[in-house]
């Protein structure tokens, strides 16, 4: 386990140190919104944070380069068996859907080819799902996109004690994701797309 992971363990409230982990969701207008967010982020955020944008193989490598380039957090395309860090930034990359898994302390980056799920590869709710066991130690966000993509995954989250922030609807390019989530219920912030950096912040340390 690196010096940073270490570092940045935070402890649950069994009094188990545990470090919390940010997922975020996006699709159309994603990129944008994207950037907004992680840039908005501070050098030494506590957690790591896994995103699926929607987006097709060969062009999530230069979304997080570009990403890197202006964030003060560390961005890169996900790779299988990536061990996650605090203050990285880790991109789902095109074509492949994406879990997390939980070996104790450490969690992984798991990439697979299976079929799409909700005609998505990758889909948030796989991504989701896969860390909706680990509770009030996820923040997820949503942000703008169409159709549902993420809902079920979030309510599993929500189901387990987990956060979720949604970006509101003046501030997104298509509001279908995040009004899914609203209308289910399952928001427990609504912020518009400049003040959801800020929101995950005080998120992973409540």
């Amino acid at each position: 386990m690196s010096k940073a992971l270490r570092k940045n363990m935070m402890f649950g409230k069994n009094g188990s140190s545990r470090m919390r982990l940010v997922v975020i969701g996006s699709s159309t207008g994603g990129p944008q919104a994207l950037q907004t967010v992680i840039t908005g982020l501070p050098e030494h955020f506590p957690c790591p944070v896994v995103i699926v944008q929607h987006m097709p193989a060969g062009f999530t490598n230069a979304l997080a380069g570009r990403l890197d380039g202006v964030s003060k957090v560390k961005v890169c395309e996900a790779k299988n068996g990536d061990v996650l860090e605090a203050g990285c930034v880790y991109i789902a990359p095109g074509n492949y859907h994406l879990r997390i898994l939980d070996e104790a302390a450490i969690r992984r980056i798991a990439l697979s080819d299976e079929p799409p799920v909700g005609n998505h590869r990758p889909a948030v709710n796989v991504m989701y799902e896969s860390v909706a066991h680990l509770g009030r130690d996820v923040v997820a966000v949503i942000l703008t996109g169409m159709g549902n993509d993420g809902r079920d995954g979030l309510r599993k989250i929500k189901e387990n004690g987990g956060y979720c922030i949604a970006q509101d609807e003046a501030t997104c390019v298509v509001y279908g994701m995040p009004k899914s989530v609203i209308e289910a219920g399952l928001a427990d912030e609504i912020c518009p797309l400049p003040q959801i950096a800020s929101a995950i912040e005080t998120a992973v340390r409540r």
